[in-house]
């Protein structure tokens, strides 16, 4: 399988969902959705973990890079219609957790899930909100539950990092989701067909949320200036 290592963080080419989350749930890795953020912002630490675990691609910036360094049969995979799958795949064989969102948000995804996959086991869940004491409480709820699939919807950063440290006390597939939950509830709209199939959702976003997203813009921005150095120092392996 050929594999990139741009800025530090190593890509596979992936062609389809299915192999990864086959890879993943087999080998209790974690899945980081990479886009140009986690490109330029990330510290060395997790770019270190992503190695070590499954990073795919969730970002035309990512994609571009794929494609212009030989991967192109590269498809972006998006989070977002992903943990679903696996939920489906694996609601009857393994256990789940879920932290993120507001009280309002978790509460209503569980109820959801409950109701859309009758035989899922959950073994707990919570906000994504929390002081250093609750995250002890949750390290040692998770360790003592011991769920095969943790998703994490705190948004990047934040949610690697946590990711990068509860994997220390408890082996399991965790992923990252962002603002999934929030978009699986309905409420917050994604983004038309149109502006998903040519890789324009980042954009959308940032007319819906200007405020919220003009630092994403800044990085994009010094992703693009930046891009024939990530080019000309990117690495290509075979597998």
């Amino acid at each position: 399988m050929i594999n990139i290592k741009v800025n530090g963080i190593r890509l596979f080419e992936t062609t389809s969902s299915s192999e990864i989350i086959s890879n993943a749930v087999k080998n209790r890795l974690s899945l980081i959705a990479i886009n140009t953020k986690k490109i330029m912002v990330l510290s060395d630490e997790l770019k270190e973990f992503i190695n070590e675990n499954i990073g795919y691609i969730d970002g035309a910036g990512p994609l571009l890079l794929a494609r212009i360094l030989g991967m192109k049969n590269s498809k972006r995979i998006t989070g977002c219609e992903m943990w679903l799958e696996i939920v489906e795949q694996f609601k009857s064989s393994k256990s789940f957790y879920f932290i993120g969102g507001t009280e309002d948000c978790i509460n209503e995804t569980i109820n959801k899930l409950k109701d859309e996959f009758v035989n899922i086991e959950i073994k707990n869940y919570r906000n994504g909100f929390f002081s250093e004491k609750d995250y002890e409480n949750i390290t040692q709820d998770v360790v003592r539950k011991k769920p095969d699939i943790i998703f994490v919807a705190m948004g990047s950063p934040k949610q690697e990092k946590f990711i990068f440290e509860l994997s220390k006390s408890h082996r399991a597939t965790y992923m990252g989701l962002g603002g999934s939950f929030d978009v699986y509830t309905g409420l917050v709209d994604r983004a038309p067909k149109l502006f998903i199939s040519i890789h324009l959702e980042w954009f959308y976003r940032l007319l819906k949320e200007p405020k919220k997203r003009i630092k994403d813009l800044k990085i994009l921005v010094r992703f693009l200036l930046n891009l024939p150095k990530i080019i000309f120092t990117s690495r290509k392996f075979k597998n």
